[in-house]
């Protein structure tokens, strides 16, 4: 089951245990599902882009610029990838700017499973987690035990963490049942020999699910099977993260702790390239959520170019001058 947050005390899981006839029958999750209040969309894109307007001074930006570095998760899913940029990418996380060693650690790198093994080690005793992607990403078509192999070999190279992608084609045809014990199989996956388990974050590629309707239910649905983070999208489809499918998502989280006291963690992936856009989404966190969500355990940000706009950011907040993108390594 996804962490209790302490404060909602130790009825969280008997909360959440009551909501079990909820999951007890594909009819019965299909009922509940599609009794969740429907998204008016106009007000959801309209409030988002209202607090996207909001504006920063610069002592709030120069902390929202290191609170936003610290929850990225650095990433590369490429198949050229090899030991040595994995290894490059993994340096830059520990030490993202060797000028100003002030400079927050980001919070995980992120690569395909065969990699896990060379982050861990490049890692070492740095703090920075190892996340993996898993189960036939970034489609999500392989059999079941070929997912469910495929996360154990993450979690036995070293994964803190693994990013699973659900089965779009099953939620979409409306066996929402699959997709739950799917995910509850997964996060079976994750235990480790010693009973500790890597956290899992479920992708619901929100850019294929075609409403915000869907994009609350999947929400519902990952939470209840057991998702430590909820995760818009692979960076690999034309659409992506967006203020307000993540709007919409850190809603289904904080509905989700008022029902079952168990919180549960967001992580908007794809398309989030600048300053000023990671400084909005921490925007959104704050006024959706609050402050129990501003922290990396409960947000991350999936990226990889992210990282560098951050520093030139911060360079310039420090130095008054803008560095531009020869002042850090390309990744």
């Amino acid at each position: 089951m996804p962490t209790t947050v302490p404060a909602h005390g130790p009825d969280a899981a008997a909360r959440l245990a009551s909501m079990s006839d909820v999951t007890a029958s594909d009819a019965a999750l299909r009922r509940f599902l599609h009794g969740l209040p429907g998204v008016d969309a106009v007000g959801l894109e309209g409030r988002a882009a209202s607090l996207g307007t909001r504006s920063i001074k610069t002592t709030a930006k120069a902390y929202a610029i290191d609170l936003a570095i610290s929850m990225i998760d650095l990433t590369t899913l490429e198949g050229a990838d090899t030991p040595g940029k994995v290894r490059a990418l993994c340096a830059k996380g520990v030490n993202p700017d060797p000028t100003d060693r002030t400079t927050p650690q980001v919070a995980a790198i992120c690569v395909y499973p065969d990699m896990a093994a060379v982050a861990k080690e490049a890692l070492g005793v740095s703090g920075v987690r190892v996340a993996s992607v898993a189960t036939a990403f970034p489609a999500g078509r392989a059999a079941l035990p070929v997912k469910l192999a495929d996360t154990a070999d993450a979690v036995a190279a070293g994964a803190d963490e693994v990013d699973m992608v659900i089965d779009r084609g099953a939620f979409l045809s409306g066996r929402y049942l699959k997709v739950f014990e799917e995910i509850k199989a997964v996060k079976e996956a994750c235990r480790r020999p010693d009973g500790t388990s890597a956290r899992l974050k479920v992708i619901f590629e929100t850019g294929e699910l075609a409403t915000y309707d869907n994009i609350r239910r999947a929400s519902w649905l990952g939470m209840l099977a057991g998702a430590d983070f909820i995760k818009t999208s692979t960076g690999k489809v034309a659409v992506n993260a967006t203020p307000a499918n993540t709007l919409l998502m850190l809603e289904a989280v904080r509905d989700f702790r008022t029902a079952t006291g168990v919180q549960v963690g967001v992580k908007p992936a794809g398309g989030i390239r600048t300053s000023k856009d990671a400084i909005k989404f921490l925007v959104i966190v704050n006024e959706t959520v609050g402050e129990e969500w501003l922290s990396n355990e409960w947000f991350r940000f999936g990226a990889s170019s992210l990282l560098n706009d951050l520093l030139m950011q911060r360079q310039k907040l420090s130095t008054g001058r803008y560095s531009g993108p020869d002042y850090v390594t390309v990744d």
